[in-house]
């Protein structure tokens, strides 16, 4: 992802409660606490994943919370990450077998779930393609700062979907979705990454 150029939110990974708790320190509260597991797709589904915690206790008990909810799938640690905020959108794509590598851009949360408001591009492109593709979404005004909302860092983040498609096109990758992606007046962190080669 370095490569790329792409940041993601300070983080740290463990299998202990003392040592999340360490890590949370380093890095600074809020955090976001959620499993590694490979059986374990979607996270907020199975309780897998806690936001906003705020002191060394809480950090603890999500730790427990979450391995209990875990049942018997496989455990590869825990991630504490530095909570980000912002608009929720979404950046992925695919090799298709027609079209070959694809780069996907959207708003998250409900609007990619229920009204499927995203837009596609044969990747590679451009900051300039992608900042087309940003625009393309009718969710964009909410992007932009509709009803005096402060508009989000819009060049960061075509920058990234256009970092995406390379990355894409470059790799052997099937299928890549960075979901969420949070997005403010400063900057885009990509906070949930799932690959598959």
């Amino acid at each position: 992802m370095h490569k790329y150029r792409i940041k993601t939110p300070d983080s740290g990974i463990t299998k202990k409660p003392a040592e999340a708790v360490k890590i949370a320190k380093k890095i600074g509260y809020p955090v976001v606490m959620k499993i590694l597991s490979p059986d374990i797709i979607h996270k907020t589904e199975k309780k897998a994943v806690i936001i906003g915690l705020c002191d060394d206790k809480s950090v603890e008990n999500a730790f427990n919370e979450i391995r209990k909810h875990a049942g018997k799938a496989k455990f590869k640690g825990i991630l504490v990450q530095r909570q980000a905020d912002g608009r929720e959108v979404i950046i992925g794509g695919k090799r298709d077998p027609q079209f070959g590598a694809v780069v996907l851009f959207g708003l998250g949360g409900i609007f990619v779930e229920i009204m499927k408001d995203v837009s596609l591009r044969i990747a590679p492109i451009d900051k300039h393609e992608a900042l087309a593709m940003i625009k393309e979404v009718k969710g964009y005004p909410i992007l932009a700062g509709a009803r005096g909302q402060k508009p989000v860092a819009i060049e960061k983040l075509a920058e990234l979907v256009s970092s995406i498609s390379r990355l894409i096109s470059e790799n052997d990758i099937q299928e890549l979705d960075l979901n969420p992606v949070f997005v403010n007046d400063r900057e885009c962190l990509p906070v949930d990454v799932r690959m598959m080669k």
